[in-house]
């Protein structure tokens, strides 16, 4: 894929970014570059590579699921502004 000073322009307004004339000439040669680096990656072998959310490998914390204070509404609704039958009472917002 290349890109040219049309498609630079069109980015642009999608991103709603000013652009100035003078500017997108090296726009169009810094976005092919990426394009080509992106065009590189896909030709590393990655067969056998397990999928990573992070370089280093770690296992989240867990914690017994168990049940804890909860469920005396006067309690969790002290603080309210405003309260009724437990639940807290909020202005209307959709009409």
């Amino acid at each position: 894929m290349s890109v040219d000073k049309d498609t630079v322009r069109r980015i642009a307004r999608l991103g709603r970014l000013a652009v100035k004339d003078e500017r997108v000439e090296p726009m169009v040669n810094e976005l092919n570059q990426i394009l080509a680096w992106v065009e590189q990656l896909k030709e590393v072998d990655v067969e056998g590579v397990p999928p990573m959310t992070s370089v280093v490998e770690q296992t989240l914390k867990m914690r017994e699921d168990k049940v804890t204070a909860g469920g005396d509404a006067a309690a969790i609704t002290a603080n309210a502004p405003e309260s009724e039958e437990g639940f807290f009472v909020v202005p209307k917002v959709v009409e």
